[in-house]
């Protein structure tokens, strides 16, 4: 059995496009069918009536992606699974991920199943913070420490207000 990222010959990994917050039953629905789906997630802090919780979320929302061997697997029947709106591509044939692509987002998931993004951060990058009390904020990384902090400025109400976060919190803007 090939691990997840793993692709037998003249396999591709494909997107496909879900109906709106359908991720993860469509996944379930191509896996029952028998096809390899990734749904990358990462962490968020949603924040609904005073109250913040953390969830999974889609990395890509209304997207995932399915490994298929056109030559092999019944790919159209992808395009009729429950959730699922289409297979992306050209001319009524998908198009294959570039490789490489769906391998690097495999390789930055943890223990959890999150996908971290935090990899490889610089000092003045733009940055934007995906959970916690300053969530959806823009902001220029200033300091990293090795204990997983970041200092960064972030832009709110028209200033540069500085913010200690965590790496995990923040994507690449």
């Amino acid at each position: 059995m090939l691990s997840n990222g793993e692709l037998s010959a003249g396999e591709r990994w494909y997107v496909a496009r879900t109906l709106p917050n359908r991720e993860t039953g469509a996944a379930s629905q191509l896996e029952a069918q028998g096809f390899r789906v990734f749904l990358p997630r990462i962490a968020r802090t949603v924040r609904h009536a005073r109250k913040m919780r953390h969830v999974r979320a889609p990395a890509f929302p209304a997207y995932l992606f399915v490994a298929l061997d056109l030559n092999r697997d019944r790919w159209r029947s992808v395009n009729g699974t429950f959730g699922v709106a289409r297979l992306v591509g050209a001319d009524e044939l998908p198009m294959p991920v570039p490789r490489g692509v769906v391998e690097a987002l495999l390789g930055s998931v943890d223990e959890v199943g999150v996908c971290r993004f935090d990899r490889g951060f610089a000092t003045g990058q733009r940055v934007r913070v995906i959970s916690g009390p300053f969530a959806e904020q823009l902001g220029e990384l200033v300091r990293l420490d090795g204990a997983g902090r970041v200092r960064v400025l972030l832009e709110i109400m028209g200033g540069r207000i500085p913010a200690i976060v965590r790496s995990s919190d923040l994507v690449t803007a």
